[in-house]
């Protein structure tokens, strides 16, 4: 014989499934990927013991101050991220929740993931080469740069390997730091002809460079809402869209002038 549920009852049975089916989402992974902030390195100076920046051809200079080229930390693409793992960092300031197939190219396995970053990084440094011995009308058949950065891929440190470039071999163009000695932290891609674009993760990266030291943190324009959504006390953003903007900024900068731009 059936007995005849209370609507207590009633109730409880109907949640059982529901409950069951929360508890399963909680834990089944989900297509994203966590990220925070990760390593910075100095380009102006050793990475691991190797110069990042090596340069023959041309007389150098030394120089002193920082320019510090910021990255992102991702789980990596074979972690599994279930949804507490989504919502504890989505309250987290120093996490971000990313799509995984805008951390990772879709359908790739983690060693051609790897061969892709270390090919982005490849073209990367060859922009920055191009377009910094363009910016200061060097021949490139009579300046050798070599760039080093170990552990790291991807386009993202074009502009600050661009900068390094131009202030090893020029500085400010008046003798002087293009840094001002200060630590200058940024992000950006770079084409030949010294274009910069966006990368992502800059929230992010904002909080690697002050943690790292740095005042000043060259942004790409169109990110700059993004930059500011988390950002550090003492940090100062610049934002840029070309190496020629970056350039005059820092240098104004130096020379205490009111018109660097500001987001």
């Amino acid at each position: 014989m059936l007995s005849r549920l209370t609507r207590p009852q009633a109730l409880a049975v109907c949640a059982a499934p529901v409950v069951a089916l929360i508890a399963t989402a909680v834990f089944a992974p989900l297509p994203f990927s966590l990220a925070q902030p990760g390593m910075t390195a100095n380009v102006l100076g050793d990475n691991q013991g190797t110069p990042v920046i090596t340069i023959s051809g041309a007389k150098t200079r030394q120089t002193s101050g920082q320019l510090r080229m910021t990255t992102i930390e991702a789980t990596n693409p074979d972690t599994r991220v279930s949804l507490g793992d989504v919502l504890s960092a989505w309250f987290a300031t120093d996490q971000a929740v990313m799509p995984r197939d805008s951390v990772y190219p879709s359908g790739q396995s983690t060693k051609e993931i790897q061969q892709h970053n270390t090919a982005q990084m490849k073209e990367s440094q060859d922009a920055a080469t191009q377009a910094a011995l363009k910016y200061l009308d060097l021949n490139a058949k009579d300046v050798k740069v070599t760039l080093k950065l170990a552990d790291v891929g991807g386009p993202s440190a074009g502009l600050l390997f661009t900068l390094g470039i131009i202030d090893k071999l020029d500085g400010n163009g008046s003798g002087g730091d293009l840094t001002g000695g200060r630590t200058v932290a940024g992000t950006g891609t770079i084409s030949a002809d010294g274009k910069v674009g966006a990368v992502g993760g800059v929230a992010l990266k904002t909080q690697a460079a002050r943690r790292d030291g740095a005042t000043v943190f060259l942004v790409p324009k169109d990110e700059c809402g993004d930059a500011k959504s988390e950002l550090p006390k003492g940090l100062r953003l610049v934002p840029v869209t070309t190496l020629k903007g970056a350039v005059d900024s820092l240098v104004a900068l130096e020379n205490g002038k009111h018109s660097v731009p500001s987001c």
